[in-house]
């Protein structure tokens, strides 16, 4: 996926992303590029092995808040009736 694609996504409320942000944020590790996964609404670092959250369309790209790609991904809150 690219930063460019359509930034909304399911999980997490309204994920969306300015394309153009996407495009210039790295990881703060590794300072190497993001992948953008629509669907979790997380933004990836593949070399730190990290999971940005991205909440009410802000990338929160701080480390103590990433999620470990070795962890599994949280579960989608599902609401009764739905």
């Amino acid at each position: 996926m690219s930063a460019t694609d359509d930034a909304a996504g399911p999980r997490g409320g309204d994920t969306a992303v300015d394309p153009k942000l996407l495009e210039i944020l790295v990881c703060p590790l590794t300072k190497r590029q993001l992948v953008y996964d629509r669907e979790a609404g997380e933004l990836i670092s593949e070399s730190a092995r990290l999971a940005f959250p991205i909440r009410d369309g802000v990338p929160i790209m701080l480390v103590d808040e990433a999620r470990s790609l070795d962890d599994p991904p949280p579960a989608v809150a599902v609401e009764p009736g739905s």
